[in-house]
């Protein structure tokens, strides 16, 4: 998965998705650069944290709705699992476990255990993977126990694979993301967000990540600039071309945002967006 994966995955710092969300920006009190305005609705974590649910809640309630036959196979795994004490034999057997979940449709449990297999192979990549699975059930999920169970896992395996590989971008980027719209730490996230920027000015994920950020926070000059860097190498990236409307909206230049907003529909082609950005559009005029 390459970076400009988490433009789709951290779109939930303003919206979970583009197609999904049209709101006003109401410009805040001045705060450090990407620091979200808590007025704002956040993700599970955001600025107001949860308790998240213990694995073993999970746990129980997926295997309650497993059939009789599969509960007896998963049994007979753990069974096994239980025997094993050498940790490339306990690797083998969490991927097997995390195999037997995947096949019942639950991922969230599938990678808990692939989790648990990455951090005994100490795979930076496999963890920055797990991590990544994470992000992505997080975003769907709709319990917010579960949700927040879901960033910490996130996190948890993002960290390991910080440690092992500091340099990473996409571990960078999959641990700014967990900080940020999961466990209620936006600061860290930034602050590695504006470290990648710091060595690459012109980096898209960061910059887009960034300037989304700052409309939420009210900082709507400091949003242009981000995306207008990223658009300078994209010109038809959609995320930029979106949040850059909403920031001229804040700004209160509406014929700016409304341009942008049109030139969005062209490129998004999704019935749904155009219906929804017409509505804001007229809310402009």
């Amino acid at each position: 998965m390459r970076s400009t994966h988490y433009i789709t995955i951290t779109a939930g710092v303003v919206v979970i998705a583009i197609m999904y969300f049209f709101g006003n920006t109401i410009p805040p009190e001045k705060k450090a650069e990407g620091m979200p305005n808590s007025s704002q609705p956040q993700r599970p974590g955001g600025m107001t944290r949860v308790k998240s649910l213990p694995f073993d809640s999970i746990l129980s309630n997926s295997k309650l709705q497993l059939t009789k036959g599969k509960a007896e196979e998963l049994k007979t795994i753990e069974n096994e699992l239980l025997t094993i004490h050498d940790s490339t034999g306990m690797v083998s057997s969490f991927l097997h476990i995390g195999e037997f979940w995947k096949a019942t449709g639950d991922t969230k449990i599938s990678a808990y255990y692939n989790g648990l297999a990455a951090k005994l192979e100490n795979s930076e990549k496999k963890l920055t993977f797990a991590a990544r699975i994470f992000l992505e059930l997080m975003q769907q999920e709709n319990i917010q126990a579960v949700q927040m169970w879901e960033a910490e896992q996130a996190v948890n395996l993002a960290e390991s694979s910080f440690k092992l590989d500091s340099g990473n971008e996409d571990t960078k980027l999959a641990l700014a993301t967990g900080y940020i719209e999961g466990v209620g730490e936006p600061m860290k996230g930034v602050q590695i967000l504006l470290g990648i920027v710091r060595q690459k000015p012109d980096d898209i994920p960061a910059n887009l990540l960034l300037g989304q950020m700052s409309v939420q926070s009210g900082q709507f000059d400091k949003a242009i600039g981000r995306f207008e860097t990223v658009l300078k190498q994209d010109s038809l990236n959609k995320e930029a071309i979106y949040y850059l409307a909403e920031a001229y909206k804040g700004k209160g230049e509406k014929k700016k945002a409304i341009e942008l907003l049109e030139k969005c529909k062209l490129i998004v082609n999704d019935k749904e967006f155009s219906n929804k950005a017409d509505q804001e559009i007229n809310s402009l005029k």
